[in-house]
């Protein structure tokens, strides 16, 4: 695997003036790019997505992990939990980010998107919205069901990883799997809870991430195909 690249910080600029705090981390030649859309209260500060965020940039993806709500929102929202369910508010943050990344000349062009928690859905509507773009998607612990009816738009082969401790939400995938017209599948990972905290489950999540990636995105980041 590659050594890490180095990262910077970026804004992406958002619906009503709206800027949302990124973290860019594009290595050199890089397969692709993959988005990280958190949720639940979680910001690009996450210690379990930056992990899987990591071992994704060691492995030659470029990775871009946004907070989806503004400095006042996200204050809001810990003490309120106002906003962190507004999935079609996420989702058009989701879009925003997908549109700032392809504008970027150093970019690669091949995107994913990987999201955590109320953020599966955000990237998930997201796909659905820009297929063109879109050419994977990954959830870790997510809640794809709140996609709703986005969930038989997406043309994006999608990777649900869940914990097999999380019974809940996993029929929650299996459920939205079954809405699916998009390849999908639903990895349970043995023993691991809602935040993978148990002794290997985040390391099995980042080598089921990249090798979704690995499959999905082109190589060399050579582009999108479609048209925007």
């Amino acid at each position: 695997m590659a050594a890490p690249a180095p990262g910077r910080a970026v804004r992406i600029p958002a619906e009503a003036g709206i800027e949302l705090d990124a973290d860019l981390r594009v290595p050199a030649a890089a397969s692709g790019l993959v988005v990280f859309a958190h949720g639940s209260g979680s910001s690009r500060f996450s210690p379990r997505n930056r992990a899987v965020a990591s071992t994704l940039d060691a492995a030659g993806f470029g990775t871009l992990l946004v907070d989806l709500l503004s400095a006042p929102e996200a204050a809001a929202d810990r003490l309120t939990g106002e906003h962190r369910f507004h999935i079609a508010v996420l989702a058009r943050r989701v879009i925003a980010a997908i549109e700032w990344a392809r504008g970027q000349p150093t970019a690669p062009g091949a995107l994913a998107l990987f999201g955590a928690s109320t953020g599966s859905a955000a990237a998930l509507v997201a796909a659905a919205e820009r297929p063109d773009a879109v050419r994977a998607v990954i959830s870790r612990g997510g809640r794809p069901d709140l996609a709703g009816p986005a969930l038989m738009q997406v043309r994006a082969p999608t990777l649900l990883i869940v914990g097999g401790h999380d019974a809940a939400v996993v029929e929650l995938n299996r459920r939205a799997a079954g809405d699916m017209r998009a390849e999908v599948r639903v990895e349970i990972v043995p023993g691991a809870g809602h935040l993978f905290e148990e002794p290997g489950a985040l390391d099995t999540v980042s080598r089921l991430a990249v090798a979704w990636c690995r499959q999905y995105l082109n190589p060399a980041g050579t582009g999108v195909s479609g048209s925007r």
